[in-house]
């Protein structure tokens, strides 16, 4: 982005800072200031200038000021102060009028937004496929996050972030274009895997996915795509279980197996290796697959199919509040399930602290012991939290 000795290098992307000469003018640790957010302010608007009244609204909304003139041109005089001593060249740094501040055009300034434009207008003026290609990877590459990501709520800058993250959305689904129709599928597999670091809960294993499966890594694609689920379900949590069901259909749509004969298709279908009890852990979506089949299946046998909530709970008997400690007994609260039911039962992780298990070809009665097997292996002595069980007759599909 030019020399670091003449020019203020500044980052936007994924966080704020700003460095002149390799010296930080402002790190991570000082993004939060008022100082940088006058800068923030300052050099995105370079090109125009910043509005008092957006200067006033962005500075001094959180507190009574009685003379905003007077404030605002003491945090002008206290700005300049502190760039020049970060070592800047003695200049006005700040400029005014009537209606804006602006940043002197004395000192340079290179963003990673200007980088980030300059190859989305390349890649724009290319009709080269390739060159195209080349321009908005470097693009993509820019972005490191979301703009000014944790930074600040000011509305300016929800809006640029929407804005600038609408751009490199449309900058990958146009390179994925490319390497699909190309079948870069090792260059697809990268570029889903970096934007969904990125630009995170945005869908783009979907990328990965599609490319891992193309090249014939059928397992990985699989794992990728179960790890996918499994995350979005953390995420949003039981609220949206609809849209993660969608979800895992997208990923699976995305999923091109070769052409194989039905031996082989058997084969690949066919268990893993079991090591004796133990029941089969799945993602919820799948899990509602698997519930409506043997629903319908077993239509005449009502009262043979059973559906049990698993919740942790304090000491109180109330859901297990959110954190490190909800976290382990979670983990333990699964392989407890999984350990104390049959092979053919099935169970899936609902949300923070909830499994449901699928009992199937076993009574009301069962069932009880079935949840004193689960806390048996699940209670330590001393423990004071424990797990809430609720169970229904399974629900028969028409």
């Amino acid at each position: 982005m030019g020399s670091s000795e003449e020019k203020i290098i500044v980052r936007f992307f994924g966080g704020f800072s700003a460095s002149y000469g390799g010296t930080e003018i402002i790190d991570s640790k000082q993004s939060v200031s008022q100082f940088a957010s006058l800068m923030q302010l300052l050099l995105y608007f370079r090109d125009k200038g910043v509005p008092r009244s957006l200067i006033k609204e962005v500075l001094f909304s959180d507190r009574e000021v009685d003379d905003i003139s007077h404030a605002i041109r003491n945090t002008m005089y206290n700005a300049k102060k502190r760039l020049k001593a970060a070592g800047l060249p003695e200049t006005e740094y700040i400029t005014s009028d009537k209606a804006s501040y602006s940043w002197t055009e004395d000192i340079p300034v290179v963003s990673d937004i200007d980088e980030f434009e300059r190859f989305r207008t390349l890649a724009d003026e290319e009709d080269d496929e390739l060159e195209r290609l080349k321009f908005l990877r470097s693009a993509i590459q820019c972005y490191r996050g979301e703009f000014l990501l944790g930074q600040t709520t000011a509305l300016w800058a929800v809006a640029e972030a929407s804005a600038l993250q609408a751009d490199f959305r449309d900058a990958v689904e146009d390179a994925a274009n490319i390497m699909r129709s190309r079948l870069m599928y090792k260059e697809l597999l990268a570029l889903g895997d970096y934007a969904a670091s990125a630009d995170p809960y945005a869908e783009w294993e979907v990328l990965s996915v599609e490319a891992l499966s193309a090249l014939g890594r059928y397992d990985d694609a699989i794992k990728r795509s179960d790890e996918a689920v499994e995350l979005y379900i953390n995420e949003h949590g039981q609220r949206n279980s609809t849209y993660v069901r969608d979800l895992a259909n997208r990923m699976s749509a995305r999923m091109q197996h070769p052409h194989e004969d039905i031996d082989s298709i058997q084969n690949n279908m066919e268990p893993q290796a079991h090591g004796g009890r133990g029941g089969f852990f799945c993602a919820y979506p799948v899990f509602q697959e698997v519930y409506r089949t043997i629903t319908r299946m077993m239509s005449r046998q009502a009262d043979r199919i059973w559906l049990m909530l698993c919740t942790v709970v304090d000491s109180n008997g109330a859901p297990m509040p959110d954190g490190p400690r909800l976290e382990e007994l979670s983990a333990r609260l699964k392989e407890s399930i999984i350990h104390s039911i049959r092979y053919s039962d099935t169970v899936a992780r609902y949300g923070k602290g909830q499994y449901l298990v699928l009992l199937t070809n076993t009574t009301r009665e069962d069932c009880s012991i079935v949840i004193k097997r689960i806390d048996r292996n699940f209670l330590q002595p001393g423990q004071r939290t424990g797990a809430e069980y609720t169970i229904n007759r399974a629900v028969m599909e028409q």
